[in-house]
C-alpha cells in the first residue's frame, strides 16, 4: 500500500504567525492560559500545515498557514533537456520546440532540425560538449547568436546571419564544447532535395 505524503511542510514563520494567532485568542479571551500552553506545544511540535488545524478548530479566523495549490504543470520556462554519451541524438520532422533546450553530450552527436516544426521566436540553446558535435538544422532566414559558445580545441561554425530578422525565429547559441564541433546552417539544397 503507497503512503502520500501528509502535505506541506511548514517554516519557522508559518509557527511563529500560528502562535501570534493564539496569543491574541488569549488576549480576547477566546482561550485560557493552560489552553494556549496545550495549543503553542502543538504549535511548536507542528511539521505540516495539517498539524497546525486542531488548535485553531474552534477559533475564527482564517486558516493560520496558506498553502499553495499543487502545480497543474511543470513550469514553463522549464528547459528540454537531451543528454547522450556517445549515441546520438536526433531531433527532426514535427516536434515541439521550447524556448529553452539543454544538450549535454560527452561524445556523440546531436542532431538538432528546426525546419518542419513550429519554433517559438527566441529559442535558447545551451550546448555542454565534450569530444561531441552538435549541429543545429535551421529554417530559412532564422538567424543565431554563437557569441556565447566557448570552444577549447573544437570548432564552432555558423552559416547563418547573426543579427535577428523581423518575423523569423532567431536562436542564441551558448555553453562549452572541450574538443568537439558546433555548426549552425541551413538546410543544404541540392537537385532540389533539402538535407
Amino acid at each position: 500500500m503507497t503512503q502520500h505524503p501528509p502535505g506541506i511542510r511548514i517554516s519557522d514563520a508559518d509557527r511563529e504567525r500560528a502562535a501570534g494567532r493564539l496569543q491574541q485568542a488569549l488576549a480576547e479571551g477566546r482561550i485560557t492560559l493552560d489552553e494556549l500552553e496545550e495549543r503553542l506545544a502543538v504549535v511548536y511540535a507542528a511539521r505540516y500545515a495539517a498539524d497546525l488545524l486542531p488548535p485553531f478548530a474552534d477559533l475564527p479566523g482564517d486558516h493560520v498557514v496558506v498553502v499553495p495549490p499543487a502545480p497543474i504543470a511543470s513550469p514553463p520556462d522549464r528547459p528540454l533537456v537531451l543528454r547522450t554519451g556517445m549515441g546520438t541524438v536526433r531531433r527532426s520532422g514535427p516536434w515541439t520546440v521550447p524556448p529553452r533546450i539543454r544538450v549535454q553530450s560527452v561524445m556523440g552527436s546531436v542532431i538538432l532540425d528546426f525546419c518542419d516544426t513550429t519554433v517559438p521566436a527566441i529559442v535558447d540553446v545551451a550546448l555542454e560538449l565534450g569530444a561531441a558535435s552538435a549541429r543545429l538544422l535551421l529554417p530559412d532566414g532564422a538567424s543565431a547568436d554563437l557569441d556565447g559558445m566557448v570552444s577549447g580545441m573544437g570548432t564552432v561554425r555558423s552559416k547563418v546571419a547573426s543579427s535577428p530578422v523581423p518575423g523569423r525565429p532567431h536562436f542564441r547559441v551558448h555553453g562549452r564544447s572541450a574538443m568537439g564541433s558546433v555548426t549552425v546552417r541551413y538546410r543544404y539544397r541540392v537537385a532540389g532535395h533539402r538535407f
